[in-house]
């Protein structure tokens, strides 16, 4: 099969890169992130994992609302260096698909709630215009479009942000299915993912013909093509990191270390938690491990973090992981603490590792983050599952296929009708 020449904005770390990368059905022409510590470690992924030899030339690092500049090269920049650009790269060759979501965290629930104009002057609100140009320059056959639910229900400006998509998208001569709640917001634990994890999935389909039904070849792709990649059973926390090495508490903490930290598996450490943390983490693990309960409300968690803390908070900070469940969203706000992300085991007294919450996005051991710890909690919470990825990604060629196939029935029936009317007029 002809591979599919490709091109990933707001890359990230490439987690749905890594995914459609291991299908071993696309050519990567060139991703697109504009944060350092995410390039490095996608092009080392690139390089590390696929042979992508020419990795560092491919990934762009660049502000992708400076669009021009972005498709046509730029060079000396103060922040971005030099660069050949999209054009260059594509190099003439027919794209035909771009995939990729804009930052989340202006459309997140959890955003708006922390910030006290909701995300309304926020600049990424925004971003997908970028998007919508450069699918605009390129017109690749397929769009891949992921963010989070919250999408569907911004409202920064006085009009929706989905529908301001979707009439970006049909400007720009695309169809993405009608009803984005019924059809494009899936549940990734349905997939195998080990974490709940609710995202809005649009993939949009570029119209060349007329009379071809683009809403009902979406609707059976999501209905009856992409559910066949669910799972019976859903992973869970157990399933993905029971077999990690443990990591307990250090006595006394040692510069700012409180943990024994010599698992010697990548990104596998524990941040710093004072011995008030730890005694807070090994009482809520230790509640559920003896079936007491009796931290099961938010009350009684708001009512716990004032008692320890003598701060007092409208939500609960508090949250422990468990065993035989998937877990709780992880989100980049793990960059700031492990409050709600705290490790089952009671005797380990410590909120989870990067190397786990990998795990728990479906990273393989060998992608690897060298990164501050700070910086791999985000790219990590902001990353599409690679699980999910490759099962997304195994799908778009057959429904290329499909496309094709209702074009070339098109044409026919057009010649068809050609002949009719030739032969009348013969007559």
């Amino acid at each position: 099969m002809k591979k599919l020449n490709n091109i990933e904005l707001f890359a990230g770390a490439g987690g749905l890169l890594d995914g459609f990368e291991k299908t071993g059905n696309y050519n990567l022409i060139g991703a697109v992130e504009w944060l350092k510590p995410q390039v490095r470690t996608l092009i080392h992924r690139l390089d590390s994992r696929y042979g992508i030899q020419d990795a560092e030339e491919k990934v762009l690092n660049f502000d992708i609302q400076r669009t021009d500049e972005l498709l046509n090269g730029w060079s000396e920049d103060p922040e971005f260096g030099t660069s050949i650009g999209l054009d260059e790269l594509a190099n003439g060759k027919t794209v035909d698909v771009i995939s990729g979501g804009p930052p989340c965290q202006a459309y997140s629930l959890a955003g708006r709630i922390r910030d006290k104009n909701g995300m309304k002057d926020d600049y990424r609100n925004f971003l997908f215009e970028a998007y919508i140009r450069v699918v605009n320059h390129f017109k690749p056959k397929v769009i891949v479009f992921e963010n989070v639910e919250g999408i569907l229900s911004a409202i920064p400006t006085g009009e929706k942000i989905v529908d301001l998509i979707h009439a970006a998208f049909d400007e720009a001569g695309y169809e993405i299915v009608d009803d984005l709640r019924k059809y494009a917001l899936l549940d990734l634990t349905e997939f195998g993912v080990p974490q709940k994890r609710k995202r809005v999935i649009i993939v949009g389909i570029r119209r060349d013909v007329d009379d071809v039904d683009y809403q009902a070849l979406l609707k059976d792709f999501y209905t009856n093509t992409l559910s066949t990649m669910k799972v019976d059973t859903k992973s869970t926390v157990r399933d993905a990191i029971a077999d990690l090495p443990p990591i307990y508490p250090l006595g006394e903490p040692v510069k700012r270390q409180a943990y024994e930290n010599n698992s010697g598996v990548n990104g596998h450490s524990v941040r710093f938690h004072s011995k008030r943390d730890q005694e807070i983490f090994h009482s809520l693990a230790k509640d559920i491990e003896d079936e007491e309960f009796l931290y099961n409300s938010s009350d009684k968690l708001i009512e716990l973090y004032y008692e320890k803390t003598g701060k007092r908070t409208n939500v609960h900070k508090y949250h422990v992981l468990r065993w035989d469940e998937p877990s709780n969203t992880i989100p980049a706000h793990l960059k700031k603490d492990g409050l709600r992300h705290i490790h089952p085991d009671s005797s380990q007294k410590r909120s989870i590792t990067v190397r786990e919450a990998a795990r728990l996005q479906t990273f393989d051991d060998d992608f690897e983050f060298n990164e501050s710890q700070v910086s791999n909690f985000e790219m990590i919470g902001n990353a599409v599952p690679p699980l999910f990825a490759e099962k997304l990604g195994g799908l778009i060629p057959g429904l290329l296929s499909e496309i094709a196939q209702n074009r070339i029935k098109e044409r026919q029936n057009e010649i068809s009708l050609f002949d009719v009317e030739t032969l009348e007029v013969i007559e």
